[in-house]
């Protein structure tokens, strides 16, 4: 019996990192974007049109890593739509960031028409059963951490989503770093969409990323805006999801389990919206807040 309770732990920990992999790379992303000052709601469109360009390219190509990267320039090409009208326009995020995800639902589903029900290329597992994705994803997190916390790039992020009107004037260019931190993190969602249809479910079906992009924003809150917290935070997402049928046989409705997850998600966006929230919990001063150069 030991023995076997074992093994359910293991099997369902590894089982845990798998599913986590989508909502740890998205997290990531948004975590960079987020300290910059730029709230983008628009991860679930990325993700789901990097899921669509990475099927698509794998199939007409046979590549399935040339695959992997059309979907990160997929994912970062979107985000630079969304960094265009939130930051240089200053249009309202949150507005632009949904707009991002309907954009991205309604074209993914189009393009996907013609590989619904076809076989799917998929990344080869390479080290106890995870692909070079799961482990890229991880590694990651300690590089993104020493990022914003060690190095001067990571001064430079924090200070434009804290205060621009300071960075501005220590002569940072608080737009071109809140690009760039935006591009970053949609060609993660991009590449967290890619993890999706090619390595965790190898196929291509209509809304298949069902709702991780917003679990990706509740995620970035839950971890306080910081990588380790991401990695633990998609960890035990990534494990209710391996335990939903796993738990079957007790009597636990797999149901149940799956609206946890989203549950959770509204209660924290429905919670973040208070400012006094959002201090407590350490939310860049600056963020959601467009910048415009001589005014507060």
């Amino acid at each position: 019996m030991t023995q076997e309770i074992i093994m359910f732990i293991l099997t369902t920990f590894r089982a845990a990192i798998r599913a986590g992999s989508p909502l740890l790379a998205g997290t990531l992303g948004e975590i960079i974007v987020e300290r910059s000052g730029v709230i983008n709601l628009g991860v679930e469109g990325m993700m789901i049109m990097g899921a669509v360009s990475a099927f698509g390219v794998a199939q007409i190509t046979g590549n399935v890593f040339l695959g992997v990267l059309v979907a990160t320039i997929v994912g970062g090409g979107m985000a630079l739509i969304h960094g265009f009208m939130s930051i240089t326009l200053r249009v309202n995020q949150y507005v632009s960031g949904i707009a991002l995800t309907m954009f991205g639902s309604g074209l993914s589903s189009l393009i996907g028409l013609q590989y619904i029900g076809i076989p799917g290329y998929s990344l080869k597992p390479i080290l106890f059963n995870f692909d070079l994705l799961v482990y890229f994803f991880i590694f990651l997190v300690p590089i993104l951490w020493l990022m914003l916390y060690k190095t001067k790039m990571g001064i430079i992020i924090r200070s434009v989503g804290e205060n621009p009107e300071a960075a501005d004037l220590l002569g940072i260019n608080v737009n071109l770093v809140r690009y760039l931190c935006t591009i970053f993190g949609g060609a993660l969602a991009g590449l967290s969409g890619a993890y999706l249809s090619v390595s965790y479910i190898p196929s291509w079906t209509q809304n298949m990323t069902v709702g991780r992009g917003w679990i990706v924003i509740a995620l970035t809150i839950f971890a306080s805006w910081d990588p380790v917290g991401a990695l633990l935070g998609s960890w035990i997402f990534g494990g209710i999801e391996a335990l939903q049928y796993r738990l079957q046989p007790l009597g636990i409705s797999p149901s149940l389990l799956g609206t946890l997850p989203f549950i959770f998600t509204m209660l924290v966006l429905v919670v973040s919206a208070k400012e006094s929230f959002k201090k407590r919990v350490g939310a860049p001063s600056a963020l959601g807040k467009p910048y415009k150069r001589g005014k507060k």
